[in-house]
Protein backbone atom coordinates (compact mmCIF):
# COMPACT_ATOMS: atom_id res chain seq x y z
CA UNK A 1 0.00 0.00 0.00
CA UNK A 2 1.39 3.37 -0.96
CA UNK A 3 1.64 6.47 1.17
CA UNK A 4 -1.40 8.69 0.57
CA UNK A 5 0.10 11.76 2.19
CA UNK A 6 2.43 13.45 -0.27
CA UNK A 7 4.14 16.80 -0.39
CA UNK A 8 1.72 19.47 -1.54
CA UNK A 9 4.42 21.27 -3.51
CA UNK A 10 5.26 21.27 -7.20
CA UNK A 11 9.00 21.56 -6.69
CA UNK A 12 11.52 21.38 -3.84
CA UNK A 13 11.08 25.07 -3.15
CA UNK A 14 10.39 26.71 0.12
CA UNK A 15 10.37 30.16 1.60
CA UNK A 16 13.87 30.74 2.86
CA UNK A 17 14.12 33.91 4.87
CA UNK A 18 17.24 35.84 3.85
CA UNK A 19 18.92 38.61 5.78
CA UNK A 20 17.53 42.08 5.10
CA UNK A 21 20.50 44.28 4.28
CA UNK A 22 20.04 48.00 4.91
CA UNK A 23 22.20 50.01 2.52
CA UNK A 24 22.55 53.79 2.70
CA UNK A 25 23.11 55.78 -0.45
CA UNK A 26 24.65 59.24 -0.46
CA UNK A 27 22.68 61.85 -2.39
CA UNK A 28 23.70 61.91 -6.03
CA UNK A 29 24.76 65.48 -6.87
CA UNK A 30 25.94 64.54 -10.37
CA UNK A 31 25.86 61.70 -12.85
CA UNK A 32 29.39 60.81 -11.81
CA UNK A 33 28.48 60.15 -8.16
CA UNK A 34 30.02 56.89 -6.96
CA UNK A 35 27.86 54.17 -5.45
CA UNK A 36 29.07 53.29 -1.95
CA UNK A 37 28.99 49.51 -1.78
CA UNK A 38 28.37 47.93 1.63
CA UNK A 39 31.41 46.53 3.35
CA UNK A 40 32.37 43.07 2.15
CA UNK A 41 32.86 41.94 5.72
CA UNK A 42 29.49 43.23 6.90
CA UNK A 43 28.33 39.67 7.57
CA UNK A 44 30.80 36.95 8.52
CA UNK A 45 33.51 38.20 6.20
CA UNK A 46 31.13 38.97 3.34
CA UNK A 47 29.10 35.79 3.70
CA UNK A 48 25.36 35.52 4.12
CA UNK A 49 24.34 33.61 7.26
CA UNK A 50 23.88 30.05 6.05
CA UNK A 51 21.05 27.65 6.95
CA UNK A 52 21.90 25.12 9.68
CA UNK A 53 24.64 22.72 8.58
CA UNK A 54 25.46 24.63 5.39
CA UNK A 55 28.30 26.89 4.20
CA UNK A 56 28.08 29.98 2.02
CA UNK A 57 30.15 29.72 -1.19
CA UNK A 58 30.62 33.00 -3.09
CA UNK A 59 30.38 33.17 -6.87
CA UNK A 60 33.45 32.15 -8.82
CA UNK A 61 34.93 30.49 -11.89
CA UNK A 62 36.25 27.00 -12.63
CA UNK A 63 37.88 25.28 -15.57
CA UNK A 64 35.25 22.74 -16.58
CA UNK A 65 36.55 19.70 -18.48
CA UNK A 66 35.06 16.71 -20.26
CA UNK A 67 35.89 13.03 -19.77
CA UNK A 68 39.31 11.74 -18.74
CA UNK A 69 40.24 10.85 -22.32
CA UNK A 70 39.50 14.35 -23.62
CA UNK A 71 42.91 15.65 -22.61
CA UNK A 72 42.99 19.23 -21.35
CA UNK A 73 40.02 20.37 -23.42
CA UNK A 74 37.78 22.54 -21.30
CA UNK A 75 36.40 26.02 -20.77
CA UNK A 76 35.97 28.48 -17.96
CA UNK A 77 32.48 28.60 -16.49
CA UNK A 78 31.07 30.85 -13.78
CA UNK A 79 28.95 29.70 -10.86
CA UNK A 80 26.64 31.94 -8.84
CA UNK A 81 26.78 32.04 -5.05
CA UNK A 82 25.18 29.12 -3.23
CA UNK A 83 24.97 27.33 0.10
CA UNK A 84 26.32 23.77 0.36
CA UNK A 85 26.24 21.21 3.15
CA UNK A 86 29.47 21.47 5.09
CA UNK A 87 29.55 17.66 5.24
CA UNK A 88 28.02 14.65 3.52
CA UNK A 89 24.51 13.62 4.57
CA UNK A 90 24.83 11.26 7.53
CA UNK A 91 23.10 8.04 8.52
CA UNK A 92 21.35 9.93 11.31
CA UNK A 93 19.98 12.58 8.94
CA UNK A 94 18.80 9.98 6.45
CA UNK A 95 17.18 7.87 9.20
CA UNK A 96 15.10 10.92 10.15
CA UNK A 97 13.85 10.99 6.56
CA UNK A 98 13.06 7.27 6.56
CA UNK A 99 11.22 7.53 9.90
CA UNK A 100 9.19 10.53 8.66
CA UNK A 101 8.06 8.56 5.62
CA UNK A 102 7.37 5.47 7.75
CA UNK A 103 5.31 7.55 10.19
CA UNK A 104 3.25 9.06 7.38
CA UNK A 105 2.58 5.61 5.90
CA UNK A 106 1.69 4.23 9.34
CA UNK A 107 -0.76 7.03 10.12
CA UNK A 108 -2.51 7.28 6.75
CA UNK A 109 -2.54 3.67 5.55
CA UNK A 110 -2.64 1.51 8.66
CA UNK A 111 -3.56 3.29 11.90
CA UNK A 112 -5.99 5.89 10.50
CA UNK A 113 -6.43 7.16 14.05
CA UNK A 114 -8.09 10.59 14.42
CA UNK A 115 -5.66 11.63 17.16
CA UNK A 116 -2.83 11.79 14.61
CA UNK A 117 -4.66 14.15 12.22
CA UNK A 118 -5.33 17.87 12.34
CA UNK A 119 -8.93 18.88 12.83
CA UNK A 120 -9.78 21.13 9.89
CA UNK A 121 -13.41 21.93 9.10
CA UNK A 122 -14.61 20.68 5.74
CA UNK A 123 -11.54 18.55 5.05
CA UNK A 124 -12.32 15.17 3.49
CA UNK A 125 -10.98 11.92 4.95
CA UNK A 126 -8.64 11.21 2.04
CA UNK A 127 -7.16 14.72 2.24
CA UNK A 128 -6.54 14.95 5.98
CA UNK A 129 -3.21 16.34 7.10
CA UNK A 130 -1.06 14.71 9.74
CA UNK A 131 -0.61 16.40 13.11
CA UNK A 132 3.17 16.09 13.23
CA UNK A 133 3.39 17.72 16.65
CA UNK A 134 1.45 14.72 17.97
CA UNK A 135 3.23 12.09 15.89
CA UNK A 136 6.75 13.26 16.75
CA UNK A 137 6.07 12.65 20.45
CA UNK A 138 5.85 8.90 19.73
CA UNK A 139 7.97 8.69 16.58
CA UNK A 140 8.95 6.35 15.06
CA UNK A 141 5.59 4.61 15.31
CA UNK A 142 6.90 1.39 13.78
CA UNK A 143 9.13 0.86 16.83
CA UNK A 144 6.24 1.23 19.30
CA UNK A 145 5.88 -1.45 22.01
CA UNK A 146 2.11 -0.98 22.08
CA UNK A 147 0.68 -4.43 21.07
CA UNK A 148 -2.25 -2.80 19.28
CA UNK A 149 0.04 -0.59 17.16
CA UNK A 150 2.40 -3.50 16.50
CA UNK A 151 -0.43 -5.63 15.20
CA UNK A 152 -1.82 -2.95 12.91
CA UNK A 153 1.59 -2.02 11.51
CA UNK A 154 2.69 -5.62 10.92
CA UNK A 155 2.26 -5.34 7.08
CA UNK A 156 4.81 -2.50 7.08
CA UNK A 157 7.48 -4.64 8.67
CA UNK A 158 9.64 -7.66 7.99
CA UNK A 159 12.03 -9.70 10.10
CA UNK A 160 15.79 -9.35 9.58
CA UNK A 161 17.39 -11.97 11.76
CA UNK A 162 15.93 -11.40 15.21
CA UNK A 163 14.84 -7.79 14.70
CA UNK A 164 11.92 -6.01 13.12
CA UNK A 165 12.73 -3.84 10.11
CA UNK A 166 10.80 -1.71 7.66
CA UNK A 167 9.62 -3.30 4.42
CA UNK A 168 11.37 -1.33 1.64
CA UNK A 169 8.49 -1.90 -0.78
CA UNK A 170 6.04 -0.14 1.53
CA UNK A 171 8.06 2.86 2.73
CA UNK A 172 7.74 5.23 -0.23
CA UNK A 173 7.93 9.00 -0.56
CA UNK A 174 5.79 10.75 -3.18
CA UNK A 175 6.69 14.19 -4.48
CA UNK A 176 6.35 16.39 -7.56
CA UNK A 177 9.14 17.99 -9.56
CA UNK A 178 9.74 19.73 -12.88
CA UNK A 179 10.86 16.97 -15.22
CA UNK A 180 13.62 17.82 -17.66
CA UNK A 181 14.05 16.01 -20.99
CA UNK A 182 16.84 18.01 -22.52
CA UNK A 183 15.38 20.44 -25.05
CA UNK A 184 11.90 18.94 -24.76
CA UNK A 185 9.30 21.11 -23.03
CA UNK A 186 9.46 20.66 -19.25
CA UNK A 187 6.44 19.45 -17.29
CA UNK A 188 5.62 18.63 -13.68
CA UNK A 189 5.45 14.96 -12.78
CA UNK A 190 4.87 13.04 -9.56
CA UNK A 191 7.26 10.29 -8.53
CA UNK A 192 7.03 7.65 -5.81
CA UNK A 193 10.39 6.55 -4.44
CA UNK A 194 11.16 3.70 -2.04
CA UNK A 195 13.44 5.44 0.45
CA UNK A 196 15.12 2.62 2.41
CA UNK A 197 18.83 2.35 1.63
CA UNK A 198 20.20 -1.05 0.65
CA UNK A 199 21.64 -2.17 3.98
CA UNK A 200 23.52 -5.21 2.62
CA UNK A 201 25.19 -3.07 -0.04
CA UNK A 202 28.63 -3.86 1.41
CA UNK A 203 28.54 -7.55 0.54
CA UNK A 204 26.83 -6.80 -2.77
CA UNK A 205 29.65 -4.46 -3.79
CA UNK A 206 32.36 -6.77 -2.40
CA UNK A 207 31.01 -10.34 -2.77
CA UNK A 208 34.25 -12.11 -1.87
CA UNK A 209 34.87 -10.19 1.34
CA UNK A 210 33.68 -10.65 4.92
CA UNK A 211 31.51 -7.54 5.43
CA UNK A 212 28.34 -8.95 7.00
CA UNK A 213 28.85 -6.89 10.17
CA UNK A 214 28.68 -3.67 8.12
CA UNK A 215 25.50 -4.89 6.43
CA UNK A 216 23.90 -5.48 9.81
CA UNK A 217 25.01 -2.32 11.61
CA UNK A 218 26.18 0.51 9.36
CA UNK A 219 22.83 2.21 8.74
CA UNK A 220 21.03 1.28 11.95
CA UNK A 221 23.52 1.43 14.84
CA UNK A 222 24.05 4.73 16.67
CA UNK A 223 27.84 4.33 16.55
CA UNK A 224 27.60 5.08 12.80
CA UNK A 225 25.28 8.11 13.25
CA UNK A 226 27.77 10.61 11.85
CA UNK A 227 29.16 8.45 9.07
CA UNK A 228 27.99 9.23 5.51
CA UNK A 229 24.88 7.39 4.41
CA UNK A 230 25.54 4.93 1.57
CA UNK A 231 23.43 2.43 -0.35
CA UNK A 232 21.28 5.33 -1.59
CA UNK A 233 20.37 5.79 -5.25
CA UNK A 234 20.35 9.11 -7.09
CA UNK A 235 16.54 9.00 -7.07
CA UNK A 236 16.49 8.51 -3.31
CA UNK A 237 18.97 11.35 -2.80
CA UNK A 238 16.76 13.70 -4.82
CA UNK A 239 13.71 12.64 -2.78
CA UNK A 240 15.65 13.46 0.39
CA UNK A 241 16.39 17.00 -0.86
CA UNK A 242 12.66 17.58 -1.42
CA UNK A 243 11.77 16.37 2.09
CA UNK A 244 14.60 18.32 3.71
CA UNK A 245 13.60 21.53 1.94
CA UNK A 246 10.18 21.43 3.53
CA UNK A 247 11.50 20.32 6.92
CA UNK A 248 14.00 23.20 6.90
CA UNK A 249 11.23 25.69 6.12
CA UNK A 250 9.73 25.24 9.57
CA UNK A 251 13.17 25.56 11.19
CA UNK A 252 14.71 28.57 9.48
CA UNK A 253 11.49 30.55 9.68
CA UNK A 254 12.17 30.92 13.40
CA UNK A 255 15.22 33.09 12.71
CA UNK A 256 14.41 36.78 13.04
CA UNK A 257 16.82 37.87 10.29
CA UNK A 258 15.08 35.92 7.52
CA UNK A 259 12.76 37.21 4.82
CA UNK A 260 10.51 35.50 2.29
CA UNK A 261 12.76 34.61 -0.61
CA UNK A 262 11.90 31.50 -2.62
CA UNK A 263 15.08 29.41 -2.87
CA UNK A 264 15.47 25.81 -3.97
CA UNK A 265 17.24 22.89 -2.29
CA UNK A 266 18.68 20.17 -4.52
CA UNK A 267 21.67 18.01 -5.26
CA UNK A 268 24.62 20.14 -6.39
CA UNK A 269 25.14 20.60 -10.09
CA UNK A 270 28.41 19.20 -11.36
CA UNK A 271 29.85 22.72 -11.67
CA UNK A 272 28.75 23.71 -8.15
CA UNK A 273 30.31 20.55 -6.76
CA UNK A 274 33.62 21.09 -8.58
CA UNK A 275 33.83 24.72 -7.51
CA UNK A 276 33.10 23.93 -3.85
CA UNK A 277 35.62 21.08 -3.97
CA UNK A 278 38.36 23.23 -5.49
CA UNK A 279 38.25 25.69 -2.60
CA UNK A 280 39.49 28.55 -4.79
CA UNK A 281 38.04 31.65 -6.43
CA UNK A 282 40.57 31.69 -9.29
CA UNK A 283 40.72 28.74 -11.77
CA UNK A 284 44.44 29.47 -12.28
CA UNK A 285 45.18 28.84 -8.60
CA UNK A 286 47.00 25.50 -8.43
CA UNK A 287 47.54 25.42 -4.67
CA UNK A 288 44.01 24.82 -3.34
CA UNK A 289 42.42 21.40 -3.40
CA UNK A 290 45.49 19.49 -2.25
CA UNK A 291 45.20 16.03 -0.67
CA UNK A 292 47.55 17.23 2.09
CA UNK A 293 46.97 19.78 4.84
CA UNK A 294 49.16 21.47 7.44
CA UNK A 295 48.50 20.36 11.00
CA UNK A 296 48.23 23.49 13.14
CA UNK A 297 49.74 21.94 16.26
CA UNK A 298 52.67 20.06 14.77
CA UNK A 299 53.29 22.08 11.61
CA UNK A 300 53.53 18.89 9.57
CA UNK A 301 51.83 17.83 6.38
CA UNK A 302 49.18 15.17 6.92
CA UNK A 303 46.63 13.43 4.75
CA UNK A 304 43.42 15.42 4.32
CA UNK A 305 41.33 12.69 2.69
CA UNK A 306 40.23 9.07 3.09
CA UNK A 307 41.18 6.96 0.05
CA UNK A 308 42.95 3.81 -1.14
CA UNK A 309 46.67 4.51 -1.47
CA UNK A 310 47.71 1.31 -3.22
CA UNK A 311 46.76 -2.33 -3.67
CA UNK A 312 45.26 -3.48 -0.38
CA UNK A 313 46.35 -0.34 1.48
CA UNK A 314 42.99 0.97 2.64
CA UNK A 315 44.01 1.78 6.22
CA UNK A 316 47.07 4.02 5.85
CA UNK A 317 44.92 7.14 6.23
CA UNK A 318 43.40 5.92 9.50
CA UNK A 319 40.33 4.08 8.23
CA UNK A 320 39.62 0.94 6.23
CA UNK A 321 36.15 2.06 5.12
CA UNK A 322 34.30 5.36 5.66
CA UNK A 323 34.96 7.92 8.39
CA UNK A 324 32.70 10.40 10.25
CA UNK A 325 31.78 13.21 7.88
CA UNK A 326 33.83 15.90 9.66
CA UNK A 327 37.06 13.94 9.79
CA UNK A 328 40.19 15.71 8.54
CA UNK A 329 40.37 19.45 7.85
CA UNK A 330 37.80 21.38 5.81
CA UNK A 331 38.92 23.10 2.62
CA UNK A 332 39.23 26.86 2.12
CA UNK A 333 35.46 27.26 1.85
CA UNK A 334 34.93 25.34 5.10
CA UNK A 335 33.58 22.19 3.41
CA UNK A 336 34.59 18.71 4.62
CA UNK A 337 35.55 15.62 2.61
CA UNK A 338 34.89 16.90 -0.90
CA UNK A 339 37.51 14.35 -1.88
CA UNK A 340 37.54 10.83 -0.51
CA UNK A 341 35.35 9.23 2.17
CA UNK A 342 32.43 8.68 -0.24
CA UNK A 343 31.94 9.77 -3.82
CA UNK A 344 28.90 12.00 -4.24
CA UNK A 345 25.89 12.17 -6.52
CA UNK A 346 25.41 15.40 -8.49
CA UNK A 347 22.31 16.67 -10.25
CA UNK A 348 23.72 16.37 -13.78
CA UNK A 349 23.17 13.68 -16.35
CA UNK A 350 26.48 12.27 -17.57
CA UNK A 351 27.85 12.92 -21.03
CA UNK A 352 31.56 12.74 -21.95
CA UNK A 353 31.07 15.81 -24.15
CA UNK A 354 28.99 17.91 -21.74
CA UNK A 355 31.66 20.63 -21.69
CA UNK A 356 30.96 21.37 -25.36
CA UNK A 357 27.29 22.32 -25.09
CA UNK A 358 26.58 23.40 -21.49
CA UNK A 359 26.31 27.12 -20.79
CA UNK A 360 29.29 29.01 -19.41
CA UNK A 361 27.08 30.49 -16.65
CA UNK A 362 25.69 28.09 -14.02
CA UNK A 363 26.04 25.10 -16.37
CA UNK A 364 23.85 22.05 -15.80
CA UNK A 365 23.03 19.07 -17.99
CA UNK A 366 19.64 17.83 -16.81
CA UNK A 367 17.76 14.77 -18.03
CA UNK A 368 15.15 12.84 -16.04
CA UNK A 369 15.02 9.37 -17.53
CA UNK A 370 11.86 7.26 -17.56
CA UNK A 371 11.81 3.60 -16.58
CA UNK A 372 11.66 2.62 -20.27
CA UNK A 373 14.81 4.61 -21.12
CA UNK A 374 18.10 2.76 -21.52
CA UNK A 375 20.88 2.96 -18.95
CA UNK A 376 22.84 5.41 -21.09
CA UNK A 377 20.14 8.01 -20.37
CA UNK A 378 20.08 7.15 -16.65
CA UNK A 379 23.74 7.95 -16.01
CA UNK A 380 24.33 10.62 -13.37
CA UNK A 381 27.63 12.32 -12.65
CA UNK A 382 29.49 11.12 -9.55
CA UNK A 383 32.32 13.23 -8.17
CA UNK A 384 35.02 13.19 -5.52
CA UNK A 385 36.43 9.69 -5.28
CA UNK A 386 35.84 7.48 -2.25
CA UNK A 387 37.46 5.38 0.46
CA UNK A 388 37.96 2.54 -2.05
CA UNK A 389 39.40 4.67 -4.91
CA UNK A 390 43.00 5.52 -5.69
CA UNK A 391 44.42 9.04 -5.74
CA UNK A 392 43.59 9.71 -9.41
CA UNK A 393 39.87 9.73 -8.59
CA UNK A 394 40.32 12.41 -5.90
CA UNK A 395 41.07 15.25 -8.30
CA UNK A 396 38.27 17.84 -8.12
CA UNK A 397 38.06 17.78 -11.94
CA UNK A 398 37.73 14.00 -12.33
CA UNK A 399 34.32 12.86 -13.57
CA UNK A 400 32.65 9.50 -13.15
CA UNK A 401 29.08 8.21 -13.31
CA UNK A 402 26.60 5.62 -12.10
CA UNK A 403 23.02 4.91 -13.20
CA UNK A 404 20.32 6.66 -11.19
CA UNK A 405 18.72 3.49 -9.76
CA UNK A 406 21.96 1.83 -8.62
CA UNK A 407 23.21 2.26 -5.00
CA UNK A 408 26.75 1.61 -3.80
CA UNK A 409 28.69 1.40 -0.54
CA UNK A 410 31.01 4.15 -1.74
CA UNK A 411 28.53 6.78 -3.03
CA UNK A 412 26.77 9.30 -0.80
CA UNK A 413 25.58 12.87 -1.35
CA UNK A 414 25.13 16.38 0.03
CA UNK A 415 22.66 19.20 -0.67
CA UNK A 416 22.94 22.74 -2.04
CA UNK A 417 20.67 25.79 -1.92
CA UNK A 418 20.65 28.90 -4.09
CA UNK A 419 21.99 32.09 -2.49
CA UNK A 420 22.33 35.74 -3.36
CA UNK A 421 25.71 37.35 -3.82
CA UNK A 422 27.28 39.78 -1.38
CA UNK A 423 28.95 42.79 -3.03
CA UNK A 424 32.69 42.24 -3.36
CA UNK A 425 35.73 44.49 -3.55
CA UNK A 426 35.33 44.68 -7.33
CA UNK A 427 31.94 46.34 -6.88
CA UNK A 428 33.55 49.41 -5.33
CA UNK A 429 35.13 50.38 -8.65
CA UNK A 430 31.82 50.51 -10.50
CA UNK A 431 30.38 53.92 -11.41
CA UNK A 432 26.75 54.59 -10.52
Amino acid sequence: MENKICRQFTSPIFGFLALAILISFSACKSNSAIYKAPKVNAFRGGKLPAPPGMIYVPSGTILFKGSLDSGNVGKNVSVSAFFIDEAEVTNKQYREFVNWVADSVAVTDYLQDDQYFLEIAGEQVGQRRINWAKVKKVSPLWKSNDPNIQERLAPMLEMKGNRRALNPEVIKYRFSYLQSKGNVKKSYVTDSVAVMPVEDIWTKDFPNAQLASLDANYFTHSSFDYYPVVGVTWRQARAFTDWRANEMASTVLKNSYLNGYQLSLSLPTEAQWQYAASGKLDPQDTIAGSRMTIDGTEGKKKLAVNFKQGDGTYSRDGATFTLPVKSYMPNAFGVYNMAGNVSEWTLDAYSPSAVVFVNDLNPALLYDADEKDGDALKRKVVRGGSWKDNGEQLNSETRNYSVDYEPHSYIGFRCVMSAFEMPTVQSKTRKY
